[in-house]
């Protein structure tokens, strides 16, 4: 969940000593709440008063600002909105790497999540400097085996699975999950993010049994964790259901596409990135399964939704 950790960040440097530090407070606790929840769109809106107060009380380069600025644009990554992101995340890491007494590990924290945006966008080049950036800076702060570090390494991990280096990026992950696990139990919330990738690069690998397991659970970690009905829930459904696709399971694939759909065209809207691409995997499963009259309807969908953009 490194998102969260965005949202977090308030609680890495010091507030402003005045009457408007509580305010400011108040709404990011009120906008990570609600990020947790999966309610985006107010979490924006929560967010930006919480910029606006930071903004006229503390003045446009203080650390509370680059905070608020990167809670933003954690939450337009989230919702697709990269173009909206980008500057925001910029802004923010340029106040962090200025400010008088500079705390590191946020810079760290920024860093991370503009990759992030990065990633999302399949700006690799962009991404991997500042993974590895990221990654030295908590190392050296906080020691090899430190919870940060593992995010750190399974972030990198990612951008080598994108491009195909497995052999490296399963390491990644293998470490990212030992530190995590140690950190937290190996029932906490955080340790299904790398779970869940080791899952999808066995997927990839074609080693559909050992990512069944690993995606059943992450599935059951998250849903004990954030209920039934979160995005991030709706995201290892989707995976699951991909497993199960290319294993020609097809009735069981189709609830879990069904259910991923309806959850994120809930809290993410009907023409989220995210909503199409299930929309399209429910259409590709139709026609495996012979149903092409279902397949035309969901591509009617798709094709609605693609025209709002």
């Amino acid at each position: 969940m490194a998102h969260l950790a965005g949202l977090l960040l308030f609680l890495c440097v010091g507030l402003p000593a005045h009457g408007q530090s509580v305010e400011w407070k108040t709404l990011n606790d009120e906008a990570n709440s609600l990020y947790k929840q999966g309610h985006y769109d107010r979490a924006v809106v929560v967010a930006k008063k919480g910029l606006q107060v930071a903004e006229q009380s503390a003045g446009p380069k203080h650390p509370s600002v680059a905070i608020s600025l990167n809670s933003i644009a954690d939450l337009y990554t989230t919702l697709g909105r990269y173009g909206q992101a980008e500057p925001l995340f910029r802004r923010a890491l340029a106040i962090m790497e200025n400010a008088p007494g500079s705390n590191d590990l946020v810079v760290a924290t920024i860093l991370n999540n503009l990759v992030l945006l990065y990633y999302s966008q399949t700006q690799y080049a962009r991404a991997e400097p500042l993974y590895k950036r990221s990654l030295a800076i908590r190392e050296k702060a906080l020691g090899p085996n430190h919870l940060d570090v593992g995010q750190s390494l399974n972030d990198l991990a990612g951008l080598y699975d994108s491009q195909g280096k497995y052999k490296q990026a399963e390491s990644l992950y293998k470490r990212s999950i030992t530190i995590t696990e140690r950190a937290l139990g190996p029932s906490h919330l955080d340790v299904a993010n790398p779970i869940n990738n080791l899952a999808e690069l066995y997927r990839l690998q074609g080693r559909y049994p050992e990512a069944e397991s690993l995606h059943k659970r992450s599935l059951a970690i998250r849903e004990k964790s954030l209920g039934p009905n979160h995005p991030v829930v709706a995201n290892s459904l989707n995976n699951l259901g991909a497993v199960y696709y290319l294993e020609g399971r097809y009735d069981e694939a189709e609830p879990l596409y069904k259910r991923a759909l309806a959850i994120m065209e809930k809290s993410l809207g009907p023409e989220h990135p995210n909503v199409v691409a299930t929309l399209k995997n429910i259409a590709k499963l139709f026609r495996k399964a012979g149903r092409e009259k279902d397949a035309i309807t969901i591509d009617k969908r798709v094709a609605a939704a693609q025209a709002t953009k």
